[in-house]
């Protein structure tokens, strides 16, 4: 019978919380498939001997002392298909990455391969081989004996406090409550229950527990396998991470900048439980899960919980969380107009609220969305609320958005309202006629701009007649309300507008949308137009780029169909793809479409504007919403997601399943342009109670990160009526690096109590963008053939000979960038690394290996240059050398880029900007070379293409050599840290190593 073990059910109701228990099952033994070269499986039984010294098999053909590996011949233990033979084609897709591992043993360095039934039966055997292999020359007794450690010893003390008649026992109730208070979430009921159950075991029930039942009980309940196999992983004797092991974790795990020991001892300061640890600098497993578990090591970015973005150009450069009902409560037919929607609204950072005036019983206009909500609310009350919490939650400018269906006279109370309350905050100054483009937030802080119609200059009465925006009156219809005097021939209907009103309207003026072209010859900037949902979905499928283009001057605002009288929500992505910075949401009613709303106005401080992708705003660039593959000059990012654990997981609400147990799984999607959009789930965590293991890892493609939004559901596969349990959506330009809880929220956005998921994020390819991590950019290995980005002919032939000055360039750029990462990627798979790994944790692990053999061959890093050579003295094993190759080659490919970089880059942007010189004369060049109808919109379209391709190339370039000397700077820093480095002085600065290329200007 097959022996496995599983962190939540393990055999004989042992659970895995301590590297004792690891090991205790390798002396047990268990099944193991190894494989071979030739990729042939094969079952073997595998042990520990009782003396710790090695790890035997049987059956075998060798004979007992040859199926052996000894502990002190081990070199490396690594997890996942990380070798040549793991990796190769045949065994890819038989088993999960997660279910493999292989131990690097012997001074040729050979590899065991091993397949286990589970994840957690690989936890267990590599964390025991690493303790073992760290330890194992000093200590062969059986481990958890002598000294009691650092937790024991806290534990104890806590128990001790607790312990107010000093009789060495306390109630069952008092020890269920401490446990409680020391890990919030866990349910009374596991705790009560894991009693009861050591209680039975150690024949000693009653209603009183004494301190070593109480230590037992808290280590089986409280730790966390998955956390204590993380401290393994980086502490240096096993038990806790000291202040050099914390400041490896966080340098190359979590992708952290400039950390210094100083900070760590603030962590341990902060998170470790015990005052033996806080006084020694010791991180102990408990202050571990706190420290990952705390806002400090959120998955969100901190630069993005305050405003980060330039906030200085132009108003149409942003996206604008904009609210449509936000009065209505409920539904759009059956809800109650209720003002504290208003305070929730503007509370999430709303910067853009609907108010539907009506003419109100007594005289004065009321607000609803519908006439036929059961109340309205009068507009000097709604007022006096914008007053007040306009800008509590951002002090970026508001934009409310009049829709009058009321008579003059209202029309003039409310003007008069509306100046009498808002006073100051009130825009009202006419535009800048020789401006091009709207003023920035900047500018226009503290502000409150009336967006609605005016009457024309030439009308000089107190009222006149203006066309109406069909918006509103899809109800009044289906309520009988309709004007009387809707005009035959289906024509613009007019309404009257008095002129105190039309006076509020400065900077947002609104026109009706007639075409494109119309927009682009007499279109000023301060006109806007709002669309409805149907009208926009139809440009954004038929003629996007033209939609892009128009939102690059102009505001424009979408609105939800009027057939949504359940107030659901359209999904916003599908008009910020075009550049629509005002999608008007229902915020009333929760889901998918409003996770996504409310996830994507996370970022820049949650302030509800956000800078949209460079490539929406550049007045000359090429972009498709609805491409289906990578963007001219925009690198495709790979994000590695693994999903380890979830947490304190409820009950689906309003689900009859049986029972308390849930069965989760976690769907997550990116949403983003069509290219980006994917879905991938794990496997379902059977019988797992509220903290699953699910140990998946899921891979995505981004093409165009700076609009892509990952969210996390998690559902129940054991469901009866409701399978929702929680989510999570994040801004992909906001999320950190390395290990990382994800803080549930229920479906409304409401935070769930203690509820997360545990999980590890890896971006390669990555363009930096300001964020507080470098990664490596080596992300797939490069194609047999290689692709080059070539430039379009516009059928211009003085332009053409301008743009093919750039092929040779744009080719070499291309070479360049892409040899680096070829020679990234092996050399990282030659050290057993994925592509996600950096250039430290590369030098680290070759370290490892040398520093743990007695034969040690010299391998040295010789810090003395710029471009660190990698020396062996003497006969070195096979893998090492072929390491060494490819260090070799990784640097040169480097030197070569840093060194050749800047004539490329100059060449490059030399054409971009003898292109852009043709921009001002292109409509008169098109008009002397007869260029018409589909042939002038393709010409128009290629020297857009050549000019994204080029600027995109010297962009990714420049990042590039960033890159390369970042990996420089990591080479030296790691060469000196871990003891391979000779001839080093302080590791240089990566600023130093050579002047950053100029910023190419927009």
């Amino acid at each position: 019978k097959k022996k496995t073990v599983s962190f939540s059910s393990m055999p004989n109701d042992r659970k895995i919380n301590s590297t004792a228990a690891c090991i205790s099952l390798m002396l047990e033994g268990c099944e193991l498939k190894k494989v071979r070269s030739n990729s042939r499986m094969y079952s073997r039984f595998f042990v520990l001997d009782a003396d710790m010294r090695s790890v035997r098999w049987e059956p075998s053909k060798k004979d007992s002392e040859k199926a052996k590996i000894e502990i002190k011949s081990v070199k490396e233990v690594r997890v996942g298909k990380k070798t040549p033979v793991l990796r190769s084609n045949g065994l890819s897709d038989q088993f999960p990455d997660e279910c493999a591992f292989s131990i690097i043993y012997g001074d040729n360095y050979e590899s065991l391969d091993l397949v286990a039934s589970s994840a957690d039966v690989v936890s267990a055997w590599v964390m025991g081989l690493r303790y073992l292999v760290s330890y194992g020359k000093h200590s062969p007794e059986a481990p958890g004996t002598g000294h009691p450690s650092l937790r024991t010893s806290w534990i104890s003390s806590v128990f001790d406090l607790a312990d107010l008649e000093k009789s060495g026992r306390i109630p069952v109730s008092r020890a269920v409550q401490l446990i409680k208070a020391l890990n919030p979430g866990m349910k009374t009921s596991t705790i009560e229950l894991k009693f009861k159950e050591l209680q039975k075991a150690s024949e000693r029930p009653g209603t009183e527990v004494a301190c070593d039942l109480f230590v037992e009980a808290y280590c089986e309940l409280c730790t966390r396998p998955e956390i204590f196999f993380l401290l393994v992983q980086f502490s240096s004797n096993k038990e806790y991470l000291g202040v050099k092991d914390l400041l490896m974790f966080l340098e190359v795990e979590q992708g952290m900048e400039g950390v210094t020991e100083e900070k760590c001892l603030e962590i341990v300061s902060k998170y470790e439980p015990s005052k033996e640890g806080r006084e020694k600098g010791y991180l102990a497993i408990d202050g571990f899960t706190r420290y990952l578990l705390s806002a400090d090591c959120s998955i969100f970015d901190p630069q993005h919980r305050k405003v980060c973005q330039d906030m200085a150009q132009p108003l149409s450069h942003y996206y604008i969380s904009s609210a449509h009902s936000a009065c209505l409560l409920e539904d759009n037919f059956w809800g109650r107009s209720d003002i504290s929607g208003y305070i929730s609204a503007l509370g999430l950072g709303c910067r853009s609220i609907e108010l539907v005036l009506w003419d109100g019983p007594e005289g004065e206009p009321v607000v609803y969305t519908s006439p036929s909500a059961a109340s309205c609310v009068p507009f000097r009350a709604v007022v006096g609320l914008i007053d007040q919490h306009a800008f509590t939650a951002s002090a970026y400018p508001l934009i409310l958005c009049l829709v009058v269906r009321c008579s003059a006279p209202q029309q003039r109370l409310a003007a008069q309202c509306l100046r009498k309350t808002l006073g100051e905050k009130l825009y009202l100054e006419p535009p800048n006629p020789v401006a091009s483009y709207l003023p920035s937030p900047e500018e226009l802080k503290g502000r409150i701009l009336i967006k609605g119609k005016k009457l024309p200059p030439t009308c000089e009465d107190s009222e006149g007649e203006v066309s109406d925006e069909e918006e509103g009156w899809e109800l009044a219809r289906r309520l009988g309300q309709e004007d009387r005097e809707a005009p035959e021939g289906g024509g613009l209907r007019r309404v009257r507008l008095s002129r105190e009103l039309s006076e509020l309207v400065s900077l947002c003026q609104a026109v009706p949308f007639q075409d494109f072209e119309s927009s682009r010859r007499g279109q000023r900037y301060w006109e806007m137009c709002s669309f409805s949902e149907v009208e926009a979905g139809r440009f954004a499928n038929e003629c996007p780029a033209e939609l892009v283009s128009y939102n690059k001057r102009f505001l424009s605002r979408v609105y939800p169909s009027p057939m949504r009288i359940d107030a659901s929500n359209m999904n916003p992505q599908d008009f910020w793809k075009c550049g629509c910075q005002m999608v008007a949401m229902n915020y009333q009613t929760p889901g998918l479409m409003m996770d996504l709303n409310a996830g994507w106005f996370r970022q820049n401080g949650a302030c509800g504007y956000v800078l949209r992708p460079a490539i929406m705003r550049e007045e000359v660039s090429y972009f498709s919403a609805n491409a289906k593959d990578s963007l001219p000059g925009v690198p495709a990012q790979l994000l590695h997601l693994k999903v380890i654990s979830g947490q304190n997981l409820p009950k689906p609400k309003g689900s009859g399943a049986k029972g308390e147990v849930v069965e989760p799984y976690v769907c997550a999607e990116i949403h983003g342009i069509p290219a980006d959009c994917a879905e991938h789930r794990t496997k379902t965590a059977l019988q797992s109670g509220d903290n699953p293991i699910f140990d998946e890892s899921l891979e995505f493609q981004i093409n165009l990160p700076e609009l892509a939004v990952l969210r996390f559901v998690v559902l129940d596969d054991d469901y009866i009526g409701d399978e929702f349990i929680a989510q999570y959506t994040i801004p992909f330009e906001c999320l950190q690096p390395g290990y990382r809880h994800v803080p549930l929220q229920s479906l409304a956005g409401e935070p769930l109590p203690h509820a997360t998921l545990f999980v590890h994020v890896a971006i390669t390819d990555r363009r930096g963008g300001g964020k507080g991590h470098r990664r490596g950019l080596a992300g797939r290995r490069g194609r047999r053939v290689r692709e080059y980005t070539s430039t379009k002919a516009t059928g211009i032939k003085a332009i053409d000979e301008v743009f093919r000055t750039a092929t040779q360039p744009l080719r070499e750029a291309t070479d360049l960038r892409e040899n680096v990462q070829n020679a990234l990627v092996s050399f990282k798979e030659l050290c057993g690394l994925t592509p996600a790994a950096n250039m430290k944790q590369c030098i680290l692990t070759v370290s490892t290996w040398l520093l743990h053999s007695d034969s040690a061959p010299s391998v040295t890093l010789n810090l003395a240059e710029q471009y660190p050579p990698m020396e062996a003295q003497g006969p070195i094993p096979d893998l090492l050398r072929k390491v060494l190759t490819a260090y070799e080659t990784m640097i040169q490919t480097s030197r070569t880029l840093i060194e050749s970089a800047d004539a490329v880059y100059g060449k490059l942007i030399q054409a971009q900007q003898a292109g852009m010189d043709f921009h001002k004369e292109l409509h008169r060049i098109e008009t002397k070379e007869g260029l018409r109808g589909r042939k002038l919109q393709k010409a128009l379209e290629s020297f857009a293409w050549n000019i994204t391709v080029l600027k995109g190339q010297a962009d990714l370039l420049k990042h590039a050599k960033a890159e390369a000397l970042d990996n420089l700077w990591q080479i030296h820093n790691a060469g000196q840290s871990c003891g391979i480095g000779r001839n080093g002085s302080a590791s240089p600065e990566p600023s130093r190593l050579q002047a950053p290329l100029e910023p190419i200007p927009e």
